[in-house]
């Protein structure tokens, strides 16, 4: 995970990064904001910059809160991968042209074999968990011993929620139409009006929802009959199938 973002923004060495050798980490956090970041001016870094002082901790961690990260200083996994993210951003709003007139990578053919992604993934190495763990804290799933069930609990989330159909269906907020409710005889009184108004309503949300439900039980008819209501007719034996 952090090989393929250190490679994207030229690090010098992204296949030998360590994050948990401490003067590695602190040195490719300098080298980010130095090169990539550059939130702070160049006379504001000295602290950032300063990596065998005791105090680089409460450095790094104002630094993170300057740039509104969701994670703390202890979190160093979770901190880089997202510090990384960000440099990749800014490395492309840096150079759109260049970027944006990349071939994209050739469709596969049909003769590709359909591979499962999950096979090829190594769930004890310390990045995959890492960059697992980063998503689920952001979009709020709870955590599991078993890394693979969180990452799967993520693409659902992701396909459920956050796809662009269900953005889509989600923004298309239905209208409601007015409904006169002196149009429609309850059937019994309660002895007040405001409850007679408050059951009318109720009983035409209900009538609704039935509504609702028996369109979804029609189109499961039609789907059915679609696969068996296609019979073979034999005229010479009368009667119908083979």
């Amino acid at each position: 995970m952090f090989k393929r973002k250190l490679t994207a923004l030229d690090y010098h060495n992204p296949g030998g990064f360590d994050c948990t050798d401490e003067t590695q980490y602190r040195n490719c956090i300098v080298w980010l904001e130095d090169q990539k970041i550059r939130h702070y001016k160049i006379e504001e870094r000295g602290n950032l910059r300063n990596i065998p002082s005791s105090d680089w901790p409460k450095a790094f961690h104002q630094y993170l809160q300057d740039l509104n990260c969701p994670f703390g200083g202890e979190q160093q996994p979770e901190a880089v991968d997202w510090l990384l993210g960000l440099a990749v951003r800014y490395e492309y709003g840096d150079n759109v042209d260049k970027y944006k007139n990349c071939k994209p990578l050739a469709a596969p053919t049909n003769s590709d074999k359909a591979v499962d992604p999950l096979l090829n993934l190594d769930g004890d190495s310390p990045d995959f968990k890492a960059g697992v763990t980063a998503l689920a804290n952001i979009l709020k799933i709870q955590r599991h011993d078993d890394y693979l069930v969180m990452l799967k609990a993520i693409r659902i989330l992701i396909q459920e929620r956050l796809s662009p159909e269900a953005i889509t269906k989600a923004s298309n907020n239905r209208e409601g139409i007015p409904v006169a409710l002196d149009n429609h005889v309850l059937g019994f009184d309660t002895g007040d009006a405001v409850l007679n108004e408050a059951a009318q309503i109720l009983r035409l949300l209900h009538i609704e929802e039935l509504r609702e439900l028996q369109t979804k039980i029609n189109e499961a008819i039609v789907a059915v009959q679609a696969i068996i209501a296609d019979p073979k007719t034999d005229h010479r034996l009368g009667k119908v199938g083979r």
